[in-house]
């Protein structure tokens, strides 16, 4: 009887990339000699990030490993649930409620501009004493795990908009933690408050950070962020934040910025 082994390399190596990439590592790879060595080739990992629409066919920018490039692919989308406030502030832990509290708006809101992508469509607005909500994100429990981010370490991007409303002053604040196990703190994106001025631009403005070479045990991620209207004006005038994200791994066509946090501001 043959023997599936007996098919050229070339056609198992396509019957290969069509098989769940978990599937291959652990029921196919353990199966004999032959298997293993086909399913460690890197052009293997390679026709699957094609596949998937990771890379384009003539994608000319170096890879160190083929296979971690494909399951940080796979993995990439943001980390951060309702970072669009469709669903007012579920998900969100509400550190400091001050004045009239944290409140959810429509774009453009008034004294406001539209969001530069049109699919944004709602706003988390502070008011007069300072307002932080955050969220905390188990690493592990989003499928990545610790030989991964001890070792490749790969890139940590941190992105959020704030605005303000051109009649009211106002100050944006930001803090992004990588936590260990314990949630002992190992690296730390805070840059000092923005003060927007009274009758200022108000034109959403992008905050982007990327953790790299972090130190070994990152486990949890804490983003916070929020402020407060600086003339303490009952009502809702304080800074207004949305569309925030926390993405790990590199970019890919498949995947892009725009079309995931649509994505996720619908979620």
């Amino acid at each position: 009887m043959a023997s599936i082994n007996e098919l050229p390399e070339n056609v198992l190596l396509e019957l290969f990339s069509l098989i769940p990439a978990r599937e291959l590592l652990r029921h196919c790879r353990p199966v004999c000699s032959l298997w293993r060595d086909l399913i460690d080739l890197v052009s293997l990992w390679k026709r699957k990030c094609q596949r998937e629409g990771f890379i384009s066919e003539n994608w000319d920018q170096p890879v160190a490993d083929w296979k971690v490039f494909y399951f940080l692919c796979s993995l990439r989308r943001n980390l951060l649930r309702n970072p669009c406030a469709e669903e007012g502030l579920e998900f969100w832990r509400i550190d400091q409620n001050g004045g009239d509290n944290w409140k959810v708006e429509e774009t453009p809101g008034a004294h406001g501009r539209d969001f530069p992508d049109p699919r944004v469509k709602k706003y988390f607005v502070t008011s007069y004493h300072t307002c932080l909500k955050s969220q905390m994100i188990d690493l592990k429990a989003e499928g990545y795990w610790n030989e991964l981010m001890d070792v490749v370490r790969p890139d940590i991007v941190v992105k959020d908009w704030f605005a303000a409303r051109y009649d009211c002053a106002c100050r944006y604040q930001i803090c992004v933690q990588l936590l260990s196990a314990n949630f002992l703190v190992l690296d730390t994106f805070e840059p000092p408050p923005m003060e927007i001025k009274q009758w200022s631009d108000c034109e959403w403005k992008e905050v982007s950070h990327t953790f790299s070479n972090y130190p070994r045990g990152v486990r949890h991620i804490r983003f916070q962020h929020g402020g407060k209207d600086t003339q303490y004006w009952a009502g809702w005038y304080g800074s207004r934040v949305t569309n925030s994200s926390i993405t790990i791994g590199p970019e890919v066509p498949r995947k892009s910025n725009c079309t995931e946090e649509a994505a996720r501001c619908s979620h």
